[in-house]
């Protein structure tokens, strides 16, 4: 386990590479406690740990630099973060990138894709040997407005079913029972609405696609 000390410092490094851009990337090295998946002949501490090029603040860099807000994120104004493990090889390539903490409207595929991007690092070391190394990181995704107008939802290509205290509304009757709008920090998960039972209020053919947004009240 890491010294207190050590994490704070890596703390301060990553937020300063970022300042000033509205993604930001937490890449504090964490040992994965969510869903972990025991990899054989991988280890999640050792004594030479695996280094990105330039170190933590250029791994901030890069992250910013390539990491995109989705579309239907943006759209709905989605904030939060996804967890996403990944290993370093022996050989210092990045692989096995995935999640194991979404928000949806597709920021983990987007996570991922920036995360399997990663040029090689130099490879992590135990007892003299390069060794295959676990890593997980959080990827912050922060929306640039503070209120989305339910208006501007109802002209995009996407249809959206609104779920509040437990009760799946239409975007006509989210506007009787929320306003005009809602506030990005209400907004908790924005995932796809397969409506499984078939509910006809529900179904929308002209749309792209149709999302359920959870909307804290």
């Amino acid at each position: 386990m890491k010294r207190l000390h050590l994490i704070i410092i890596l703390s301060i490094i990553a937020s300063s590479a970022l300042a000033g851009g509205h993604l930001k990337c937490d890449t504090v090295k964490r040992k994965d406690t969510t869903n972990k998946v025991h990899l054989p002949d991988t280890f999640v501490a050792v004594e030479m740990e695996p280094q990105f090029p330039g170190g933590i603040p250029a791994f901030s860099s890069f992250i910013l630099k390539n990491l995109r807000y989705p579309e239907i994120a943006n759209l709905v104004g989605l904030s939060g973060k996804v967890y996403v493990t990944f290993v370093v090889d022996k050989d210092g390539a990045v692989t096995e990138a995935r999640p194991v903490k979404c928000i949806g409207a597709g920021c983990e595929s987007e996570a991922v894709r920036v995360i399997s991007m990663s040029p090689n690092w130099k490879p992590g070391v135990q007892k003299g040997r390069a060794v295959r190394v676990q890593y997980s990181v959080p990827i912050s995704f922060n929306a640039t407005r503070e209120k989305v107008y339910l208006k501007d939802l109802k002209k995009s290509a996407y249809g959206f079913v609104f779920a509040i205290n437990g009760k799946y509304y239409t975007l006509d009757e989210a506007l009787e029972k929320i306003g005009k709008s809602y506030l990005t920090t209400q907004l908790e998960e924005a995932d796809p609405f397969y409506n499984a039972d078939n509910n006809p209020k529900f179904t929308m053919p002209d749309k792209k696609e149709v999302y359920l947004l959870k909307i804290k009240s």
